[in-house]
């Protein structure tokens, strides 16, 4: 199994390729301010957004997850949303993904949280046989309207 760790300072070497591969694959193009304003949110202590790499025993990244805390008011509670799980086509179907979604599961359960909730996209079939091992998909539909 990989090592996975909370991604350090010194680690933007390691994340930026990660974070890159993902954005591509969702055919979303990264500016170095976005870049930033990411790389800046992990390292902020007062900003409940995470990021934790998986590792190869040598160091090699496999993968990564981004995580945050969310208000879920039907619940009257805080959730976990698990923002970005990305893994090298290379690691795929070697157990990191399920590995990243437990890690985050257990952050969640060790804070009294009561479910993690993400989203995908409809045609992210690899993702999503994983992720239907976990729990059936939702109903939901996500909207996202741009403000300008």
């Amino acid at each position: 199994m990989p090592l996975i760790r909370p991604a350090s300072q010194a680690d933007r070497t390691l994340w930026q390729p990660l974070f890159d591969a993902y954005a591509a694959f969702y055919n979303t193009a990264l500016t170095d301010q976005t870049r930033d304003s990411v790389w800046n949110w992990i390292h902020d202590p007062e900003n409940p957004f995470w990021c934790d790499l998986a590792l190869a025993e040598e160091g090699t990244p496999l993968g990564f997850v981004q995580y945050q805390l969310m208000h879920r008011s039907l619940g009257g509670s805080m959730v976990c949303y698990l923002s970005d799980l990305f893994t090298t086509p290379e690691a795929r179907g070697q157990g990191i993904g399920r590995a990243l979604i437990d890690h985050v599961r257990s952050f969640t359960r060790d804070r009294g949280l009561p479910n993690v909730r993400w989203l995908t996209a409809e045609d992210n079939t690899t993702a999503r046989a994983l992720y239907d091992t976990y729990a059936p998909r939702t109903p939901f539909i996500l909207y996202s309207l741009p403000t300008t």
